[in-house]
């Protein structure tokens, strides 16, 4: 929590001076230096703060014109990325030149996405477009959102109409909803709670949403909030039925207003729960181990090359080749792929070594 208060309390600070973004770099305290972009070493929440504001300044007026979403909504929405995201991605994101391949190494996927390849893209897009580009961007751009990762939660309320001053959604007509980033979801009839999501940016949400009380039979359709809706139905129901569906719903990139949207096709309440979301796998350190050694002895005053041959522990792959020489009079010659050479100028014989550095990503 002292990270989102952290970059909510910059990210305030910077909104008074929306009228005037320039892309910058801070380098008073708690900012960052570009020297610093690539290093892995943690970094506080106050220079969290410094780095989501140094990002809403340098991109907010691009998001505003070209995605259509206010600077101030786009950069409060912003503040739960930015306080979860790994060091490195912070710092890497502020080092891109494209705001979407920034977006993209936030995200940990800036390796599938270089500055180059956006620039091409956009450059390629139709002249006059505006509202239409955020879709042909994302669909440009599709590779960003692959190898997601779906995170369940405890099921948990986020929309209930029937607590809602707006009440029953009227028959032909839409309403937008916010499905992530809440302190609670009471202004949607909601929980309380934040539901486990205010420090989550998923790119897509798993709901099971409810039709209660329709006045006719019809349907409803669930879609991610500002683009055109589908002619697909989530929910079917009849007069007066109380039926429910499981829907999986992307929300928008850059994140807008809102998440999602529920069309009727009669009026009706809803009731919505999400139950989990997709979003980019989380970083992993990497588990090494040594494999076993290959053993050669060296007479004194002789050349020899031994190589790693033995097998890495099932699960791993070799990744790089560990030489030791047990003598300081033995100093290796090189290095080269699997093969490790020395020369002994020592008086007696000396043992030199060779093995894999055996490494796997955790997981299943």
């Amino acid at each position: 929590m002292k990270r989102l208060a952290a970059v909510f309390v910059l990210i305030f600070a910077c909104v008074s001076m929306l009228t005037a973004i320039t892309p910058v770099w801070a380098t008073g305290p708690g900012g960052f230096k570009r020297a610093d972009a690539q290093s892995p070493a943690p970094i506080t929440p106050s220079q969290r703060g410094a780095a989501a504001r140094q990002f809403v300044l340098k991109w907010g007026a691009y998001v505003q014109q070209t995605y259509g979403v206010s600077v101030r909504t786009w950069a409060l929405r912003l503040a739960p990325q930015f306080a979860g995201a790994d060091p490195i991605n912070v710092r890497a994101a502020l080092e891109r030149e494209t705001f979407e391949g920034a977006m993209a190494a936030l995200d940990g996927v800036g390796h599938r996405l270089s500055d180059d390849r956006v620039i091409n893209i956009l450059a390629r897009l139709p002249d006059g477009v505006t509202i239409d580009k955020s879709r042909l961007v994302a669909k440009a751009l599709g590779d960003t959102t692959q190898d997601l990762v779906y995170n369940p939660i405890t099921p948990c309320r986020i929309v209930d109409t029937r607590n809602m001053p707006a009440g029953a959604i009227p028959a032909s007509e839409s309403r937008n909803f916010i499905g992530a980033g809440l302190s609670n979801y009471g202004a949607q009839g909601g929980s309380a709670t934040d539901c486990g999501m205010q420090l989550q940016a998923p790119s897509a949400l798993a709901l099971n949403v409810t039709a209660v009380f329709p006045n006719g039979a019809g349907y409803a359709t669930v879609y991610p909030y500002n683009v055109t809706r589908p002619e697909t139905a989530s929910v079917n129901y009849a007069a007066g039925d109380i039926v429910n569906n499981a829907i999986i719903t992307a929300i928008p990139t850059p994140v807008g207003n809102f998440d999602f949207t529920i069309y009727t096709f009669a009026q009706a309440h809803y009731v919505v729960d999400i139950v989990g979301y997709f979003d980019n796998p989380r970083s992993s350190p990497v588990n090494c181990v040594n494999g076993p050694f290959t053993d050669l002895t060296i007479a004194a005053g002789a050349t020899g090359v031994v190589s790693a041959n033995g097998a890495c522990p099932a699960g791993y792959g070799s990744a790089s080749v560990n030489c030791e020489s047990a003598s300081w009079d033995m100093p290796l010659a090189y290095l080269s792929g699997n093969s490790c050479a020395a020369r002994n100028n020592g008086a007696s014989p000396a043992l030199l070594r060779a093995g894999w550095r055996c490494c796997r990503i955790p997981g299943r």
